[in-house]
């Protein structure tokens, strides 16, 4: 797949859903796993695109690309959902050029989360775009955009309190279990997945509970047992899934399947449980909430609880936005500049040219003259002309101007 095409900030959108105006089990339908995120970049140069990719997290699922038709982006964003197209039709918004440019900046720097400042969302995004660049959609345009995206998110980190304290997701599961249900620290807690989620999950459950009161299951038991070593807590294998939801008091679902993990046949004639899904799509059947002794608690529950570290992060908020406004506003020039590099190599060849016959003024007609010397000359004379179309409003031809600068450099 070739992605060198110099694009438009114009043909840039990002078609998506998010937690603020659809609830855990609608964004459930349209949320893309890895598998039907490769699906998706096969399809995609039927549709006309060649750079994009996709971010689906708990609080949202988008696809940012480029391409001059949106109704095109839309229809393949649903080809690999399990949702109603009049529905997502509905429910998407579509953002193009600077305000897409923005909106990414902002969602990459935890403005935009379910919970302000959220840092998780970075190494998702990170994810999201290796997987693909692993598969040749990332192109120039877009390499340096997600860049200017990690910039800010660094500097933000840095330079705010914006994602001061332990408020994510995870966090606010550990303090859910400790906080807001009558279970004391020698209570069974199990945890499905060890992702990102499930194993920072686990690492917040260590500051309320016992290591040995912790059981982590993975489908694939290398990572469980990585992370069983790590943080010295239990691993076991999905063979004994039974097993532990019996033997255990609380249940936090942080998988990544299409499909539920945890069935309402688990729980029948079980004792008091409480399950937290972290999921999305939701992974606890639901049938489950049917039975009189479980109670499931569901992502957008856990993200609504608020502590003094929000206080503390919103009035961080003018800040954080300054310094994106700055690199986007670095990224910007970055692109004009780009825009303008074939007229600067037209000019560095002319000007080599007219040295080169050196035909101009009888004065310089000797061989005393230094290569390094001219090209040096040369190069000041193309970032000067560089700078000047950076900034000027004029859309008129620069090579007069380019060629007037060398002759007056040369003959000095």
């Amino acid at each position: 797949m070739s992605c060198n095409k110099t694009y438009l900030p114009a043909e840039f959108f990002v078609v998506g859903i998010s937690y603020k105006n659809t609830d855990a089990a609608t964004r459930g339908q349209f949320s893309i796993s890895y598998k039907q995120y490769e699906a998706i970049l096969q399809l995609a140069p039927s549709y006309g695109m060649d750079e994009m990719f996709v971010l689906s997290t708990c609080n949202r699922t988008e696809i940012y690309g480029f391409t001059k038709n949106v109704s095109s982006l839309l229809e393949l964003f649903h080809s690999q959902s399990s949702g109603d197209f009049e529905l997502l039709s509905q429910m998407a918004y579509i953002k193009n050029g600077m305000d897409a440019i923005m909106h990414l900046h902002q969602a990459g720097c935890g403005l935009d989360s379910q919970i302000l400042g959220d840092y998780e969302i970075i190494s998702q995004l990170k994810q999201a775009v290796n997987f693909s660049r692993d598969h040749k959609f990332m192109g120039t345009f877009l390499e340096r955009l997600v860049s200017s995206v990690f910039q800010s998110s660094k500097k933000i980190k840095t330079c705010t309190a914006l994602s001061s304290g332990s408020v994510s997701v995870s966090f606010s599961a550990a303090r859910y279990i400790k906080e807001k249900t009558n279970f004391t620290d020698k209570s069974k807690i199990l945890v499905l997945g060890a992702g990102k989620i499930g194993r920072n999950t686990c690492k917040n459950l260590l500051g309320y509970f016992a290591p040995g009161n912790i059981t982590v299951i993975n489908r694939s038991i290398e990572k469980a047992i990585s992370l069983a070593n790590e943080l010295n807590i239990n691993y076991t294998s999905e063979e004994f899934l039974n097993a532990e939801i019996n033997a255990s008091d609380v249940i936090v679902v942080a998988t990544n399947s299409v499909a539920p993990v945890i069935l309402k046949s688990h729980l029948v004639h079980q004792g008091r449980k409480i399950i937290i899904d972290l999921s999305i799509p939701c992974n606890v059947e639901a049938g489950v909430n049917d039975l009189p002794n479980v109670t499931v608690i569901h992502v957008d529950q856990i993200s609504q609880l608020k502590d003094d570290n929000l206080k503390k992060r919103a009035a961080e908020i003018p800040k954080a936005k300054k310094i994106i406004e700055e690199q986007v506003k670095e990224f910007m020039q970055w692109h004009e500049m780009r825009r303008q590099v074939p007229v600067l190599k037209s000019i560095k060849t002319k000007l080599k040219e007219i040295h080169q016959f050196r035909s101009f003024d009888a004065s310089i007609k000797d061989n005393s003259f230094n290569p390094a010397s001219v090209e040096t000359k040369i190069q000041e004379v193309i970032n000067s002309i560089a700078v000047k179309m950076l900034t000027s409003k004029c859309k008129g031809c620069y090579y007069i101007e380019a060629i007037n600068q060398f002759i007056m450099a040369d003959a000095s």
